[in-house]
C-alpha cells in the first residue's frame, strides 16, 4: 500500500466512524505516521480527501461488480435479482467503511455546496442503481418480470436493500434475519402478473 493509499484508507475509517467534522488532520497524521504536509500534498484539503475516497469507492464498486457478474449466466432475471441482492450485502461487508461513510450525513451536506462531491456521490448511487436496473431489464427480456418502468423499479429495489443495510449499520436489526423475506418481497414485487396485464 502506498503512502497515498494508506492516508485515504485511514481517512475512510476515521470519517466513517468518527465523522468528518470530528476527524482532524492530526488524527489522520497520527494513524498513518505522516506529516500534515504530506496529506495536503496528495489531497490539497480535507474535502479533497473525502472526494478522493468517494472516487475510489465508485471504482471499487465497479471492479467488484465485474468480478462477480462478468461471464455469468442466470436462469432468469429473478435469479439474477437474488444474486444482485446477495452481492449488495457482500459488497457492504467488503467495503464496510465506505458504506458506513455513505450512510452518514456529511458527504451529502458537502455535496450541497461542492459540485465535485455531488458528482461523485451521484456516480456512486447511479452505479448501484444500475446494477438493479440490469436485473429488471434482464427479467423483462426473459419474461420473468412484469413491464414495470426499469429505472424507477431499480431505484425502489435499491432503496429496499439499502434501507435494510442501514438498519444493520445502525445496530437496529439483524439484516440477515430478514434476507429470505427481502428476497420473497422482491420476487412478489417483480413477478409478471399471472393475468398477463403487465
Amino acid at each position: 500500500m502506498t503512502k497515498k493509499e494508506a492516508i485515504r484508507y485511514a481517512a475512510t475509517v476515521l470519517f466513517a466512524h468518527k465523522g468528518f467534522q470530528d476527524t482532524t488532520m492530526q488524527d489522520i497524521c497520527k494513524v498513518t505516521g505522516t506529516a500534515e504536509g504530506t496529506i495536503f500534498y496528495h489531497f490539497k484539503s480535507k474535502e479533497g480527501l473525502l472526494i478522493a475516497i468517494l472516487e475510489q469507492a465508485k471504482t471499487r464498486i465497479l471492479e467488484e461488480y465485474d468480478a462477480a457478474f462478468t461471464g455469468r449466466d442466470f436462469a432468469s432475471g429473478l435469479e439474477m435479482m437474488e444474486e444482485a441482492v446477495t452481492f449488495y450485502f457482500h459488497l457492504a461487508g467488503v467495503m464496510e467503511h465506505e458504506f458506513t461513510l455513505l450512510q452518514r450525513q456529511f458527504p451529502h451536506q458537502l455535496a450541497e455546496d461542492n459540485s465535485e462531491c455531488r458528482s461523485h456521490l451521484a456516480a456512486i448511487y447511479n452505479c448501484l442503481t444500475d446494477i438493479f436496473e440490469r436485473v429488471v431489464r434482464a427479467g423483462q427480456d426473459d419474461g420473468s418480470m412484469g413491464a414495470f418502468p426499469p429505472r424507477e423499479t431499480a431505484m425502489i429495489l435499491f432503496a429496499m436493500v439499502d434501507g435494510l443495510l442501514r438498519l444493520k449499520t445502525c445496530n437496529l436489526y439483524d439484516a440477515g434475519a430478514l434476507f429470505d423475506e427481502l428476497i420473497a418481497s422482491c420476487r412478489r414485487m417483480l413477478a409478471k402478473p399471472r393475468d398477463g396485464s403487465c
